[in-house]
């Protein structure tokens, strides 16, 4: 089975993923890892962290001479500002002259220091960092690499920065670059976007968003509705809401066809020439916990940053006096960033239930596989 590890803090050496279950003859290069690690910075709205942060890799295990070898594959993401917290982040013996003290609203800071007995939050905060998702990008492009052997293209949207929204329509696979050039990673509506991003920033605030991950190519029946946890839509939303900031999931039209009566909620099935077709996509490419053959298509709402520039109340818990909470560098809005990750996790979910229903040791016995099964279902 495909899964994987990260570990690391945000202000750490650096972050290391270690990712088991990967086939065997799997391209894996690094310069191409390295252009999806960029992806993660991009957006309008990031701070100057973003100008200085430098992932730097070190391919330790997994991958020898440009292919994967079917053992784990491990790579390290050294932080190129190290020297500059090593006394700070130090794992040697030590204690450090700035506790903080005053946890932020809406982050991990305050519950972190109540289950770890620490007043300290930068003991939380370092590993509950959005920067942990670098590590995440390693299993993103591996993942991603696995669909590409089946011809199976994921990509992601912004369609909502703070109250605008984007105008509609769906990018197809080749507007991904296109999706990548906007600042705000959005197909459409990108100046009403950037405005509001401006509008938060001279208010000294923060915005959150809607992302929408959408999946080709996929082929009817990945995930199952025999258990809880083989249920595919089960899987992408428990990887989404694992995001740091994601609050809430949507698979197709969701919470909105809630409010529609049964006949106008579901995808009429009809049969043309040789296949089972519909010409609606309300269920968002999933029945039953597996998919219909349509694009999968899934949406992740991702709250304010809880950085925020004009600090909000809390209370000091070395003195249980009122405070602000304290500030450390931030974004006004991450939400295109927060686009690329969940790309890469719906990727890193697709690509586990695959190769779990399908297996092989190598990526050409899997391919081969998923390739028989397509054949099958084509004279059903």
């Amino acid at each position: 089975m495909l899964r994987f590890l990260t570990a690391g803090e945000s202000h750490g050496p650096g972050l290391v993923a270690v990712i088991e279950g990967v086939p065997a003859h799997l391209p894996f290069l690094e310069d191409e890892l390295a252009a999806e690690l960029s992806r993660r910075r991009l957006g309008y709205g990031r701070g100057n962290r973003m100008k200085v942060e430098k992932d730097v890799l070190e391919i330790l295990g997994g991958v020898r001479h440009g292919t994967t070898l079917g053992s784990p594959v491990a790579v390290l993401i050294r932080n190129s500002e190290w020297p500059r917290w090593e006394s700070e982040m130090s794992p040697h013996p030590g204690s450090t002259e700035r506790p903080l003290t005053t946890p932020r609203p809406g982050h991990a800071d305050l519950v972190g220091m109540q289950k770890y007995d620490t007043h300290d939050a930068r003991n939380i905060l370092e590993r509950a960092s959005a920067r942990e998702t670098a590590a995440r990008t390693v299993v993103g492009y591996l993942a991603k690499s696995v669909l590409a052997s089946i011809d199976v293209d994921v990509l992601s949207h912004v369609v909502a920065i703070g109250a605008a929204s984007s105008e509609g329509g769906v990018p197809m696979p080749p507007d991904l670059s296109a999706v990548d050039e906007s600042p705000v990673r959005a197909f459409s509506g990108e100046q009403r976007m950037v405005a509001e991003i401006e509008r938060a920033k001279a208010d000294r605030d923060t915005l959150g968003g809607v992302v929408e991950v959408l999946a080709y190519g996929l082929p009817p029946g990945v995930g199952s509705h025999t258990h809880w946890d083989r249920r595919l839509d089960g899987q992408v939303a428990e990887a989404l809401m694992s995001i740091q900031a994601i609050k809430g999931v949507e698979v197709g039209d969701g919470f909105r066809s809630a409010r529609r009566r049964g006949s106008e909620a579901h995808d009429e099935i009809f049969h043309e020439g040789a296949a089972f077709v519909r010409q609606t996509d309300r269920a968002g490419g999933t029945e039953g916990g597996m998919t219909t053959g349509q694009p999968l298509r899934v949406r992740a709402a991702m709250k304010p940053i809880s950085t925020v520039m004009k600090p909000l109340q809390t209370v000091d818990v070395a003195s249980k006096e009122a405070d602000v909470a304290f500030r450390e560098r931030s974004d006004v809005c991450a939400v295109p960033a927060a686009g690329v990750v969940a790309e890469q996790m719906v990727a890193y979910v697709l690509a586990r239930e695959l190769l779990s229903q399908f297996g092989g040791d190598t990526i050409g016995d899997f391919a081969r596989a998923v390739a028989a099964y397509r054949e099958r279902l084509a004279t059903f």
